[in-house]
């Protein structure tokens, strides 16, 4: 197994790794995000890219998600674990508290969603996005650490990289999204195509705009809770990482009985 981490806004490269290399990786779909960063943790190797650069310099709509999946893909990743910054569109998700989304709903525009093209289509299925061993192991791992979570939610995934308006927000909402981000979609999409399995830790840093009796989101506001945050998703995610033990799963197969 080979472990990878795509870290988001507040989490960039892993700095508890033992033997780290960047490593220059050379993709059909351009650059990858930044260098990956490879390395071992208790004997487990893991391959980190950072979603917006070294310093976060790429807005989300420029993010080249399938170069970083490739990436991942070429250096022998088998797991993904996805580090994203979320509104939250529920009172009970309260800014700090971490999210475990299980499905998602896509109101991007501008992104290729696809490794498929020209003479070849996959129509891979997305009834269940995100890999159900991975969730659910980090909400055990959550449990164990005594971290306020929540063990599923919808995620709206919006273009960016303005923030929504309030009417956005409220739509949303009776939709049934349950957190709103900028970055999970087509990420997640294609995890699935390259066949490996994906979760997302989702960080709730503030409640959108629907709540008119909070502070809207701003940049700063993320900035904030993200920092505080931070140590409660680098314990979680390298807590889970020693504990993955399966490496037949069903994310594995999707892909080959759905290109034609």
């Amino acid at each position: 197994m080979k472990i990878g981490i795509i870290g988001g806004t507040g989490f960039g490269s892993p700095d508890i790794l033992e033997d780290i290399e960047k490593i220059k990786v050379h993709t059909p779909y351009g650059a990858p995000s930044a260098k990956a960063t490879t390395g071992k943790f208790k004997g487990i190797e893991v391959v980190a890219i950072p979603r917006h650069g070294e310093g976060h310099i790429i807005s989300p709509s420029h993010v080249n998600f399938r170069a970083n999946i490739w990436a991942m893909k070429e250096l022998g990743v088998t797991h993904i674990f996805a580090v994203t910054a979320v509104g939250s569109l529920r009172e009970e998700i309260e800014p700090g508290h971490l999210v475990f989304p299980d499905q998602f709903i896509d109101r991007t525009t501008k992104r290729a969603s696809t490794f498929f093209e020209g003479h070849e289509v996959c129509h891979i299925p997305m009834s269940e996005p995100f890999c159900g061993k991975l969730r659910q192991l980090l909400v055990k791992t959550a449990d164990r650490l005594s971290i306020k979570h929540h063990n599923q939610a919808t995620v709206v995934t919006i273009e960016g990289p303005r923030f929504s308006t309030r009417a956005e927000s409220k739509m949303f909402r009776l939709w049934g999204a349950d957190i709103i981000n900028m970055s999970t979609v087509p990420e997640v999409v294609l995890a699935r195509e390259a066949g490996i399995c994906y979760a997302t830790t989702a960080m709730s840093t503030d409640y959108d705009c629907w709540h008119e009796t909070e502070e809207p989101v701003t940049w700063e506001l993320i900035q904030k809770t993200m920092e505080k945050n931070v140590e409660n998703v680098k314990n979680l995610l390298f807590s889970a990482v020693s504990e993955i033990d399966f490496t037949r799963c069903s994310c594995r197969e999707a892909v080959t009985t759905s290109k034609l």
